[in-house]
């Protein structure tokens, strides 16, 4: 069995403008986003940290690190999900967010599950 298979992680995004703690006249844009972490592979595993990456319309940069999501390192069975939501403020009303989990699998193996690039935008900003 291929090893990335194994160790498979899926992430689900929905994002969410929070009109009402925003302010655009102090340049504040506020956004939730839930995650949806399933194991997709054949071992258990659990996530240990996180990696984000948050870039504004502006091209600047947030680096944020730390132990598991909102307080908690699920452990998650082939199958299991587990879903969260936190939030991010912006300078501008568009930006981007990436990242990696950092889990660690059943069988002691270290991987690294990719949160692909999603977009935070205020409404009617984007087409």
């Amino acid at each position: 069995m291929a090893e990335t298979r194994k160790h498979q992680i899926t992430i689900a995004v929905q994002t969410a403008y929070l009109e009402d703690q925003s302010d655009p006249l102090v340049e504040r844009y506020v956004f939730a986003y839930t995650i949806t972490i399933t194991n997709t592979g054949t071992i258990a595993a659990q996530l240990i940290s996180r990696h984000w990456i948050i870039t504004d319309a502006e091209n600047r940069v947030q680096e944020v690190r730390g132990l598991g999501v909102v307080g908690e390192q699920p452990f998650l069975r082939p199958g299991e999900s587990f879903e969260y939501t936190s939030g991010t403020a912006l300078n501008t009303p568009v930006g981007t967010m990436r990242g990696t989990y950092q889990m660690v699998a059943e069988d002691g193996v270290h991987f690294d599950a990719e949160i692909a690039a999603f977009v935070l935008s205020m409404p009617r900003t984007l087409h």
